[in-house]
Protein backbone atom coordinates (compact mmCIF):
# COMPACT_ATOMS: atom_id res chain seq x y z
CA UNK A 1 0.00 0.00 0.00
CA UNK A 2 1.02 3.42 -1.12
CA UNK A 3 0.07 6.86 0.80
CA UNK A 4 0.31 9.82 -1.54
CA UNK A 5 -0.25 13.47 0.16
CA UNK A 6 0.22 16.44 -2.57
CA UNK A 7 0.33 19.50 -1.49
CA UNK A 8 1.66 23.14 -3.47
CA UNK A 9 -1.31 24.34 -4.68
CA UNK A 10 -2.85 27.75 -4.78
CA UNK A 11 -4.43 30.77 -6.23
CA UNK A 12 -1.67 32.44 -9.17
CA UNK A 13 -2.04 34.33 -11.90
CA UNK A 14 -1.75 33.83 -15.83
CA UNK A 15 1.70 32.95 -16.43
CA UNK A 16 2.59 32.65 -13.14
CA UNK A 17 4.52 29.44 -11.98
CA UNK A 18 4.02 26.91 -8.96
CA UNK A 19 5.57 23.69 -7.82
CA UNK A 20 3.64 20.51 -6.86
CA UNK A 21 5.20 17.89 -4.67
CA UNK A 22 3.76 14.52 -3.83
CA UNK A 23 4.77 12.73 -1.10
CA UNK A 24 4.77 8.93 -0.68
CA UNK A 25 4.76 6.74 1.93
CA UNK A 26 4.32 3.16 3.31
CA UNK A 27 6.22 0.65 0.61
CA UNK A 28 9.06 0.99 -1.75
CA UNK A 29 8.34 4.26 -3.91
CA UNK A 30 11.13 4.00 -6.30
CA UNK A 31 9.59 0.93 -7.81
CA UNK A 32 6.47 2.73 -8.55
CA UNK A 33 5.35 4.54 -11.62
CA UNK A 34 4.15 7.95 -10.77
CA UNK A 35 1.46 10.21 -12.74
CA UNK A 36 -0.09 13.63 -12.23
CA UNK A 37 -3.65 13.96 -13.03
CA UNK A 38 -6.33 16.94 -12.95
CA UNK A 39 -9.73 17.37 -13.11
CA UNK A 40 -11.19 20.71 -13.70
CA UNK A 41 -14.63 22.18 -12.57
CA UNK A 42 -17.39 20.63 -14.56
CA UNK A 43 -14.50 18.06 -16.57
CA UNK A 44 -13.23 14.62 -16.49
CA UNK A 45 -10.38 13.80 -14.91
CA UNK A 46 -7.10 14.00 -17.31
CA UNK A 47 -4.02 13.15 -18.12
CA UNK A 48 -1.45 15.39 -17.14
CA UNK A 49 2.36 13.82 -16.93
CA UNK A 50 4.18 10.40 -15.85
CA UNK A 51 7.14 9.35 -15.02
CA UNK A 52 9.02 5.80 -14.77
CA UNK A 53 10.12 3.99 -11.81
CA UNK A 54 13.77 5.37 -12.59
CA UNK A 55 12.68 8.78 -14.16
CA UNK A 56 14.09 8.09 -17.26
CA UNK A 57 10.72 7.67 -19.25
CA UNK A 58 8.49 10.67 -19.04
CA UNK A 59 5.32 11.71 -21.66
CA UNK A 60 3.13 14.66 -20.94
CA UNK A 61 -0.27 15.71 -22.11
CA UNK A 62 0.03 17.95 -25.29
CA UNK A 63 -1.87 20.92 -24.02
CA UNK A 64 1.22 21.09 -20.94
CA UNK A 65 3.83 20.10 -23.01
CA UNK A 66 6.78 22.48 -22.86
CA UNK A 67 5.15 24.10 -19.64
CA UNK A 68 4.86 22.04 -17.13
CA UNK A 69 7.74 19.04 -15.78
CA UNK A 70 7.72 16.18 -13.56
CA UNK A 71 10.38 14.62 -11.89
CA UNK A 72 10.73 12.37 -9.40
CA UNK A 73 13.41 11.69 -5.99
CA UNK A 74 13.80 8.62 -5.09
CA UNK A 75 15.74 9.35 -2.12
CA UNK A 76 12.84 11.63 -1.10
CA UNK A 77 10.24 9.41 -2.22
CA UNK A 78 8.79 12.64 -3.31
CA UNK A 79 7.00 12.95 -7.08
CA UNK A 80 7.37 16.83 -8.29
CA UNK A 81 5.07 19.11 -11.26
CA UNK A 82 6.87 22.48 -11.78
CA UNK A 83 4.25 24.17 -14.18
CA UNK A 84 5.03 27.51 -15.44
CA UNK A 85 3.68 29.81 -18.23
CA UNK A 86 0.61 29.06 -16.11
CA UNK A 87 -3.06 29.71 -18.02
CA UNK A 88 -6.39 30.10 -16.75
CA UNK A 89 -7.91 26.85 -18.47
CA UNK A 90 -5.15 24.92 -16.16
CA UNK A 91 -7.34 25.22 -13.23
CA UNK A 92 -8.13 22.06 -11.76
CA UNK A 93 -7.50 19.64 -8.67
CA UNK A 94 -4.54 18.07 -9.44
CA UNK A 95 -4.38 13.96 -8.39
CA UNK A 96 -1.00 12.47 -7.81
CA UNK A 97 -1.19 9.09 -8.51
CA UNK A 98 1.13 5.43 -8.38
CA UNK A 99 1.01 2.22 -10.35
CA UNK A 100 2.08 -0.53 -8.73
CA UNK A 101 4.32 -1.21 -11.44
CA UNK A 102 7.27 0.68 -12.79
CA UNK A 103 6.05 1.63 -16.61
CA UNK A 104 3.97 4.42 -16.48
CA UNK A 105 0.57 4.89 -17.86
CA UNK A 106 -1.56 7.62 -19.10
CA UNK A 107 -4.75 5.91 -18.30
CA UNK A 108 -6.26 6.66 -14.86
CA UNK A 109 -7.70 3.39 -14.67
CA UNK A 110 -4.40 1.63 -14.33
CA UNK A 111 -3.59 3.66 -11.40
CA UNK A 112 -3.58 1.76 -7.49
CA UNK A 113 -3.24 4.82 -5.48
CA UNK A 114 -3.91 8.05 -5.49
CA UNK A 115 -3.63 11.30 -3.41
CA UNK A 116 -6.11 13.50 -2.71
CA UNK A 117 -6.21 16.79 -4.45
CA UNK A 118 -4.61 19.89 -4.51
CA UNK A 119 -6.34 23.15 -5.60
CA UNK A 120 -4.71 24.94 -8.26
CA UNK A 121 -6.65 28.37 -9.30
CA UNK A 122 -5.14 30.38 -12.13
CA UNK A 123 -7.37 33.67 -12.72
CA UNK A 124 -6.29 37.16 -12.97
Amino acid sequence: QVQLVESGGGLVQPGDSLKLSCAASGRTFSNNAMGWFRQGPGKEREFVAAISWSGSVIDYADSVEGRFTISRDNAENTVYLQMSSLKVEDTAVYYCAGKSTRYYSTRANEYDYWGQGTQVTVSS
